[in-house]
């Protein structure tokens, strides 16, 4: 196959967005760009539906003593559980920062980046006949492989501080309760690790973001910069379950 045409298969699978449609000059939906607007909306389902994100910090000068020599300064990155839990600031990443965690221990009253990444879901199991149950050597059952171009696939960075959630470490309270039974949702194993435990002591925080850039894809059909943060944060739940990102089942009555 010619990489011109393994190109434009791939392409239409990772950069079509299902978002409020607008009309050009001859009424039908035009095929543009979306907004920094648009793509806060986007940013956000991205937020809701990825439990996973790396984030950045800078090894401090008080480095552990176990730290190698000449480690601070040093750039750090590294996988991190995310979710959108605090129910006062929803545009606020939650995480549960664990004291032994390098990560946190570097964000203690310093700047970070989350990067978050958008990957599509696996297509839906290929269908079986009746034979094919009757062969043991047969995978219908498993999900189809998505094929995609990541390059293509929007991803973006937010910035900012952590601040702990007010009231998240009480499982009594009604915060506690909440942001606790939303993010063992999201991640089930981290119920041994809930504030309280025995193994790592541990505290709900929430990421402030302060700015965020995004790259929805290629830049042909996609919004590349910087995203204003009210947009960020005045995002609705309405607007976030009115858009679909590449790979995602279309809303009724659209198409991706």
């Amino acid at each position: 196959m010619k990489a011109s045409t393994l190109f434009s298969t791939l392409l239409p699978l990772t950069t079509a967005y299902t978002i409020p449609s607008t009309k050009d000059s001859n009424n039908a939906a035009a095929n543009r760009i979306p907004t920094a607007r648009e793509s806060a909306i986007l940013a956000r389902r991205i937020l809701t539906l990825t439990p996973l994100g790396t984030i950045s910090t800078i090894f401090p000068s008080t480095s552990s003593s176990r730290s190698p020599p000449g480690i601070e300064g040093k750039p750090h990155a590294l996988m991190e559980y995310i979710s959108a839990c605090d129910p006062l600031y929803p545009s606020h990443p939650t995480l549960l920062s664990l004291n032994i965690s390098s990560t946190f221990r570097n964000a203690a009253g310093a700047n970070l980046s989350l990067a978050m990444t958008w990957t599509p879901p696996p297509l839906p199991p290929l269908s079986r006949s009746f034979l094919s149950r009757l062969n043991p050597f047969s995978h219908g059952d498993a999900p189809k492989p998505q094929s995609y171009s990541a390059a293509a696939l929007p991803r973006y960075s937010l910035m900012g501080y952590l601040e702990p959630i007010p009231g998240a470490d009480d499982s009594k309270s009604d915060t506690g309760k909440q942001v606790q039974a939303c993010y063992t949702t999201t991640h089930a194993d981290a119920k041994y690790w809930l504030p309280g435990n025995r193994i790592h002591e541990s505290h709900f925080v929430r990421l402030v973001v302060t700015e965020i850039y995004w790259v929805g894809g290629f830049g042909d059909r996609a919004y590349i910069g910087w995203i204003d943060a009210k947009d960020w944060e005045s995002v609705t739940e309405k607007e976030i379950e009115g858009v679909r990102l590449p790979g995602e089942r279309p809303l009724e009555g659209k198409d991706l």
